[in-house]
């Protein structure tokens, strides 16, 4: 059981491109772990005996390694994260202690108490990615949050990111003071442009964005004319 004194983990988004990732187990759960991993980049290896068949199946394609065989503390060689994933709790308990012992993040399923860090929730839209956690206290409250927020947030704030995110480096360069990017992206995302994009207008959102941009570059290089 969770102690009721541990303080909240701390929310962090890891970019895990070219980083060795373990999971120990080739069941359903070590599946969707290692799918998670997979989509973000991470070069994954599999410990297992045997592996089921979505798991088989990334091994086939190239998009994981397999050793099959049962866990031994040589598999974390090189390892940034970790995850165990077996049926058998003292396998798992064996992996987080060699993990710990190494200074290695680790997982445990569906055993807050062992892990070093625990795997949100995470509707995602495109690049946005909304993570819940309840620090591992209740994963049913994190899928019920996560069903109820996936309804509220349409799909079109993906599209909304990726255009931010397009012409965030031109933001930079143009406007560089801080307060005016700032009054800058309140405006694109409390207006029209936002609501454009969202509507999957992508075009005319580009416009106006390039538009806004344009005005407020003149505004931060000539600012008497605000008067």
């Amino acid at each position: 059981m969770r102690s009721e004194n541990r303080p909240p983990l701390f929310p962090a988004f890891l970019d895990l491109r070219g980083k060795r990732a373990v999971v120990v187990g080739g069941g359903d759960v070590a599946a969707r772990k290692a799918r998670a991993l997979e989509r973000c980049g991470a070069e994954l290896t599999i410990v297992a005996p045997r592996l089921c068949d979505a798991l088989a199946e990334r091994v086939r394609l190239g998009s994981a390694s397999h050793r099959a065989k049962r866990f031994e503390v040589a598999d974390l060689a090189e390892a940034q994260l970790v995850i165990a994933a077996t049926d058998d709790p003292a396998v798992n308990a064996g992996v987080a202690d060699a993990a710990h012992a190494a200074g290695i993040a680790v997982n445990v399923a569906d055993d807050a108490e062992r892990s070093s860090f625990v795997m949100a929730s995470v509707v995602e839209r495109g690049p946005l990615q909304i993570a819940i956690s309840t620090s591992g206290a209740s994963p049913a409250l994190a899928r019920r949050l996560h069903a109820r927020i996936e309804g509220a947030v349409p799909e079109g704030y993906g599209a909304l990111a990726t255009l931010a995110g397009r012409y965030r480096a031109a933001a930079i360069r143009r406007l560089a003071d801080p307060q005016a990017r700032k009054r800058f992206w309140a405006r694109v995302m409390e207006g029209p442009i936002a609501a454009l994009a969202i509507e999957g207008r992508g075009t005319e959102a580009r416009e106006a964005l390039e538009r806004a941009l344009d005005e407020a570059a003149a505004q931060a290089a000539h600012p008497e004319a605000k008067r």
